[in-house]
C-alpha cells in the first residue's frame, strides 16, 4: 500500500490508444492517478464526464489525470471516445500497477481510489473510497491540487 509522502512507484501502462504511458513521463506536473472498476459503469461513467467538464480547471493547477482501470484498451478506447475523454485511460490488465498502489479488490478489479503526485512525483493526498459505488467530488481534488 503506497502511503502519502513517499515515493510514487513509477509504471508504463497503454492507454486506449495503445501508446505506452510512463508516470515519470508526468514528472513536472501534477498527477491525479484515478483508478476505478469498470469503463461504463454508471458511477464511471458521471466520474470521468466530471473530469473532462473540469478539465480548464486541472489545467490551470497543471494537473493530469490518468484514469485506471484493469479493463482492456481496447474498451478504454470505446470509453474515452463516447465520453469524448482528452486525457488517458491506462489499462492494467494484468493488474499490476492496482496490486502495487493497494487498490486491487479480491474480486479481481480496482477500488475507486485517488492518488495525487506531485511535480517532484511523491504522493501528495490519497483517497479510497469506502465503496465503489462512491466517488470523490472533484472539487475536493481541486482543493487539495491548489496547495501544491
Amino acid at each position: 500500500m503506497i502511503e502519502v509522502g513517499q515515493q510514487a512507484p513509477d509504471f508504463t501502462l497503454a492507454d486506449q490508444d495503445g501508446k505506452e504511458r510512463k508516470l515519470s513521463d508526468f514528472k513536472g506536473k501534477n498527477v491525479v492517478l484515478a483508478f476505478y472498476p469498470f469503463d461504463f459503469s454508471p458511477v464511471c461513467t458521471v466520474e470521468f464526464g466530471c473530469f473532462e467538464d473540469d478539465w480548464p480547471k486541472l489545467n490551470e493547477l497543471n494537473a493530469q489525470v490518468l484514469g485506471i482501470s484493469v479493463d482492456s484498451k481496447y474498451s478504454h478506447k470505446e470509453f474515452a471516445q463516447k465520453l469524448g475523454l482528452s486525457f488517458p485511460l491506462l489499462s492494467d490488465f494484468g493488474k499490476n500497477v492496482c496490486s502495487i498502489y493497494g487498490t486491487l479488490r479480491k474480486e479481481g478489479f480496482s477500488e475507486r481510489a485517488y492518488f495525487i503526485i506531485d511535480k517532484q512525483c511523491i504522493v501528495r493526498f490519497k483517497y479510497l473510497m469506502p465503496s465503489p459505488g462512491e466517488r470523490l467530488e472533484n472539487n475536493k481534488l481541486i482543493e487539495d491540487l491548489s496547495k501544491l
